[in-house]
């Protein structure tokens, strides 16, 4: 009784373990996506996701740079030079011996210096750069965004496509049902030989309609591949995407690269004003000479100099007025480029929002078409069964019912496909 009971527990273990192996198979078998998941993949997949480490790494070396100005400069140089004259004590006096300076000297020196005023300007050409940086990642979201409309119509595509698919397989059962009435028709006397070769033409007819749509879902399930860099094949289930609450806010990534390129106009002219600034530093000169600084000692003497250095360059004022219109005009430029994007926003909305309409209304009367056709086709089935109605009659049904099915599913996917267009149109997915 024992033995019994363990071999029992053995078994139901054994069960089970064999369950969770065949559930991971048939997961493994039938990969399922979503659109989300398919977006995020392309993302992350696409070759210039690369650009956002280069401009990281850009904005890095440049801050770096910038940031160089907070550290003392270093300076050497050296002049040697020959003068047609040189400074004399027009006076003799006896017993003195006045030195002659010599008309070749020489000079060699370095020099640190600070500059005061640049430790308050160095911030301003940070802030540019980090203003520079961002405008470069937001260019790169805008292009990355472009994905999210061929990765939806290569999603939806392949949705249509496999409702087109499921369709004719309903339309060869429905023409394979017909082979079994019309065979019934055939042994009662009531119908001809031909007339069931005429229905077996007609699913021939289907299941190439079959091969010519599993070929060009390939060929969709293949781009697609490309794009998350995950292999798709015919087992691969592309979950049905949810209904989406449609917003009428405008948040295209345009709309944040217009902020930023104004955000960056003004540091601009903060730049500007810090060139026209004068030129404050403290120095430090170490240098041997001849003469040195006293100028009637002829030798060689070392010597040092300290203290602050004033210079203001006023050249620059000269283009100062013409730079801050330029900036103007610039910002002037960015303010219709954002006007334009938004018209062109709204006029595709539009058209969108008409579409939605008119698919809505489609699907409401597809519904119709369908129970209608529906009751011919089974009408005409009975007829065929009793020799009143011929193979032609029923094909004519058949294709009616399948293609007002399909009309259904399609304007159904394409409504779908429309509100997930208006959120990409929007900048709201």
């Amino acid at each position: 009784m024992i033995k019994i009971l363990i071999n029992k527990q053995k078994s139901k273990w054994l069960i089970g373990i064999l369950l969770i192996f065949s559930l991971n198979a048939l997961a493994q078998q039938y990969d399922t996506l979503n659109l989300d998941e398919c977006l995020e993949m392309a993302k992350r997949n696409y070759p210039l996701i690369k650009q956002y480490a280069l401009i990281e790494k850009t904005k890095e070396y440049s801050i770096a740079n910038a940031q160089k100005g907070y550290l003392p400069q270093f300076n050497i140089a050296g002049q040697a030079t020959y003068q047609s004259d040189v400074t004399k004590i027009p006076i003799s006096l006896p017993g003195i011996d006045i030195p002659i300076i010599s008309k070749d000297q020489y000079r060699i020196y370095g020099e640190v210096s600070q500059s005061i005023t640049d430790l308050f300007t160095v911030k301003d050409q940070k802030e540019y750069i980090n203003a520079n940086s961002e405008i470069e990642i937001q260019k790169t979201e805008i292009e990355l965004y472009k994905l999210r409309e061929r990765i939806n119509n290569l999603y939806f595509g392949i949705l249509i496509i496999n409702a087109q698919i499921q369709q004719t397989e309903i339309l060869k059962k429905d023409i394979q049902n017909g082979i079994e009435q019309t065979n019934i028709a055939i042994s009662n006397g009531v119908a001809l030989k031909s007339a069931a070769d005429n229905l077996k033409a007609e699913l021939l007819k289907a299941n190439q309609q079959t091969i010519e749509l599993k070929s060009t879902r390939k060929s969709y399930a293949d781009m697609l591949s490309l794009f998350i860099g995950k292999h798709i094949d015919e087992n691969t289930v592309l979950e049905m995407p949810m209904k989406k609450i449609l917003s009428t806010t405008i948040n295209r990534p345009e709309l944040k690269l217009f902020d930023l390129q104004k955000k960056s106009f003004d540091i601009q002219n903060k730049l500007i004003n810090d060139k026209n600034l004068p030129r404050l530093s403290v120095f430090f000169q170490v240098g041997l000479g001849r003469p040195g600084l006293n100028m009637l000692n002829n030798d060689f003497k070392g010597y040092y100099i300290g203290g602050l250095r004033l210079n203001w360059n006023f050249t620059s004022l000269y283009t100062l007025k013409n730079e801050r219109e330029i900036l103007a005009l610039n910002q002037s430029a960015i303010d219709v480029q954002r006007e334009t994007l938004l018209f062109n926003t709204n006029l595709t909305l539009k058209q969108q929002y008409a579409d939605i309409t008119k698919m809505e209304e489609l699907i409401e009367t597809d519904k119709s078409i369908v129970e209608l056709r529906e009751k011919i086709k089974n009408t005409i089935l009975n007829q065929l069964t009793n020799g009143t109605a011929t193979t032609n009659d029923y094909i004519i049904s058949v294709n009616a019912v399948e293609q007002a099915k399909l009309n259904l599913v399609l304007h159904e996917i394409q409504l779908l496909m429309t509100e997930y267009n208006i959120q990409t149109t929007t900048g709201n997915q």
